[in-house]
């Protein structure tokens, strides 16, 4: 109990960090992780009496099952349409144990577009960088994902990349860990923001292909390849657990 307790306190504060980022639309958008030795996962709940994003505490999370049923949770609450965004990325992929699906608005923006997003940054975003460089597969069609099916399609198109763009509807993002999932969504806004600003200031331009080298193979081993492995919080999640993510 006390290790769902912790998983508990974890998602609701990377749905705290997601709303008070402005990284979706309120209240839409949901994240799971995993429940470990299970085939349950703990996540976002939607219904009636669902709470913001902004302000998810772990009375607002649900357990799921691997077929989209919820298991437990308040009344008011049910299992997401699209629970199976999470459920069959998570069948799929057995190195990652967080899901997350949010609708940032320049990002989706960029996908109606039809507009790649490029490796337009350099230090200022390692993270983002390595993202990007390694590929940001999409999911062409702009639908609900509220079955098996559909989940499945999706997590075919995302491949063994852990962000998926979903045309003129918003991202995917996953991770071994809430907190790496999180972090990817974050990076991968903050890269779409400032492509967005340089292409309204005349057009973003992809960093040169030997500072982009010289720049990922310089990374630190854990930034340079994305781990299975659960590791201790980064300061980059502190911060943003203590600017963001409090109740």
């Amino acid at each position: 109990m006390a290790e769902i307790d912790d998983l508990k306190e974890e998602v609701a504060m990377a749905c705290r960090i997601i709303g008070r980022l402005h990284l979706t639309r309120e209240p839409n958008g949901h994240v799971s992780v995993r429940i470990p030795g299970s085939e349950l996962i703990l996540m976002k709940a939607r219904g009636p009496m669902e709470a913001p994003l902004s302000y998810t505490t772990a009375d607002d999370l649900a357990i799921i099952d691997m077929d989209g049923k919820m298991i437990e949770g308040r009344d008011g609450l049910a299992a997401p349409a699209e629970v199976f965004i999470h459920t069959e990325v998570l069948r799929a992929r057995p190195e990652l144990n967080s899901v997350i699906h949010i609708h940032p608005a320049n990002i989706v923006a960029y996908t109606i577009a039809d507009k790649p997003i490029l490796p337009i940054i350099g230090a200022y975003n390692p993270s983002a960088l390595r993202m990007v460089d390694n590929g940001i597969p999409s999911y062409p069609r702009s639908i609900l994902i509220n079955d098996k099916e559909r989940g499945g399609a999706l997590a075919e198109a995302m491949g063994s990349a852990r962000v998926c763009l979903m045309r003129a509807h918003g991202i995917t993002s996953a991770g071994s860990s809430v907190e790496e999932a999180t972090l990817n969504a974050i990076h991968l806004n903050d890269l779409a923001e400032l492509h967005f600003k340089a292409d309204q200031l005349g057009g973003a331009r992809p960093i040169p292909e030997e500072d982009l080298r010289d720049l990922l193979d310089r990374l630190p081993s854990d930034v340079r390849q994305p781990s299975s492995e659960r590791r201790p919080p980064s300061s980059e999640w502190r911060y943003y657990s203590e600017a963001y993510g409090q109740t």
